[in-house]
């Protein structure tokens, strides 16, 4: 499982994904580990956070912030030479500091103050060692009395924490420890978000009207809402304080809100927009040039005489102008920091008590430009499609009423589990609400009358990341020429 293989009618570069051998096609029972057939045992260094001396978190200094694991290996002869090939098991076995015999720094009991023993946790989260054990052990026991059926169910809270992300990695881990996964009644039951799987296909077909145009612009929407809500400019986060101990602090200069943009810069992250000039005259503007759009976008790129937008958020040529909220309380429970964006984002009173980089002398962005003053109500016109009050209506400049479960007909999903509900209209909509497939129509037939004599027959740009066929040609060397005058060593991937 994982590499790269040609397959007998497959193309070539498509992953294995299948427990059967790449050459003959045959099945293959895959090692979990290599420790009883191991070559030989090598240290693996492992990044740790745990010493480093914070105020919230009590540190447990363990020599440094890089733990030395020692890990079973194979040694193997590849086309270039020979490498040692590791199981992630193993690995993972290697950081949770298990004693397998290996040797080296590692745990032999749950009361040794390990990373990461139920000891060296209980100062972390004020769960005592005892109590981990017990919940871990009825887990588990239950999960082999009934082949797998012990379940885990979270809700948005965990999403909350700033490192929900490894909260979510360690179920996951021992969820998949447990036999729990793929078993009716264990695993995981996420109490919010799965109304995004099985729909995500035809909710993209219509929501980025993929029958008209493609390719679709789809936009991160932490990013978007944390750019213009303006929370970069009071962010005290260091990129140090998330770096790991063995990654190269050069690439990782600068400020959360610098990374994000180098994100959308060199095409790793989605971005909408994308330019901070409309794509729509690119085209005409290379054609009067006579250069063809790709030179034509990559040459006013590398001069700087067009730039992405995400490089400056506070320009008022970028500033998102109107707002369409469908069925989300955006300015109440669904945005993070209300107050940023009452200031910034709607320009209404709010209660935001902490100051700016720029008045507390802090250390500003290094790609992202600085305006004094902070704007404040980047938005024109803020829309909202809602069946009841909340605090985005109280917001908005015009509120559409829709019907609610129990007035239309209609296929609908929740976040409490992932099934589509059809609706029966039990009464008809009250006063002046209806349906949502109505309201849209509505709209869009009044669009489609404003919209005569506006646009013609018009050639889009879009920036798409450049597809490449190996991973080796990605390793190759190659010369800086990101178009920020070289201050960054990433590869530059857009292509117009």
């Amino acid at each position: 499982m994982g590499y790269r293989w040609p397959g007998t009618d497959e193309p070539k570069g498509r992953w294995n994904l299948e427990a059967k051998d790449g050459e003959t096609g045959g099945e293959v029972c895959l090692a979990l580990s290599m420790i009883d057939r191991r070559d030989e045992a090598v240290p693996v260094a492992f990044p740790y956070f745990g010493g480093r001396p914070h105020e919230r978190f009590p540190e447990n200094d363990q020599g440094g912030d890089v733990l030395l694991r020692n890990v079973p290996v194979k040694r193997v002869t590849l086309a270039d030479g020979d490498a040692l090939v590791a199981t992630v098991f193993d690995l993972l076995c290697a950081n949770y500091g298990l004693d397998r015999g290996l040797g080296g720094a590692c745990a032999e009991s749950y009361d040794d103050n390990v990373p990461y023993t139920p000891v060296w946790q209980a100062a972390i989260t004020g769960v005592p060692a005892e109590k981990a054990i017990t919940v871990a052990r009825e887990f588990a026991h239950n999960a082999d009395r009934t082949h797998g059926r012990s379940m885990v169910i979270i809700g948005a809270g965990v999403n909350h924490w700033y490192h929900q992300d490894m909260t979510y990695r360690s179920v996951i881990n021992f969820l998949m420890m447990c036999g729990t996964v793929g078993v009716s009644g264990g695993g995981w039951a996420h109490y919010v978000g799965q109304e995004k799987l099985r729909p995500q296909t035809g909710w993209t077909m219509l929501t980025f009207a993929l029958d008209w145009v493609r390719p679709p612009r789809q936009m991160c929407g932490t990013s978007f809402f944390y750019a213009h809500s303006d929370q970069w400019r009071y962010e005290k986060l260091d990129v140090r304080e998330l770096l790991s101990p063995l990654a190269d602090p050069a690439p990782h200069r600068g400020s959360i809100i610098d990374l994000n943009a180098r994100a959308e810069r060199m095409g790793w992250l989605p971005s909408a927009p994308q330019l901070a000039v409309n794509p729509l005259t690119l085209a005409q503007e290379a054609e009067r040039a006579g250069i063809g759009i790709q030179e034509f976008v990559a040459s006013a790129l590398m001069e700087d005489r067009i730039c992405m937008a995400c490089e400056d958020p506070d320009n008022p040529s970028n500033f998102p102008r109107n707002l369409f909220i469908w069925r989300a309380n955006l300015f109440g429970s669904s945005g993070k920091g209300h107050e940023y964006f009452l200031r910034h984002f709607l320009g209404t009173t709010h209660g935001l008590q902490g100051k700016d980089l720029g008045e507390m002398g802090g250390l500003k962005p290094q790609e992202v430009a600085w305006h004094d003053p902070a704007p404040e109500g980047k938005l024109d016109l803020v829309t909202t499609l809602d069946f009841r009050m909340s605090s985005s209506c109280l917001y908005s400049d015009v509120v559409l009423p829709t019907a609610s479960w129990y007035e239309k007909y209609d296929l609908n999903t929740t976040d409490m589990h992932p099934f589509i509900h059809p609706f029966s209209a039990a009464v008809d909509p009250v006063w002046e609400s209806r349906s949502d497939w109505e309201i849209y129509k509505t709209i869009a037939r009044r669009f489609s009358e404003l919209a005569v004599g506006h646009l013609g027959v018009e050639r889009d740009v879009v920036l798409t990341p450049i597809q490449h066929d190996t991973a080796a040609e990605l390793a190759q060397p190659f010369e800086v020429k990101d178009w920020k005058k070289a201050r960054t060593n990433e590869r530059p991937i857009f292509v117009a």
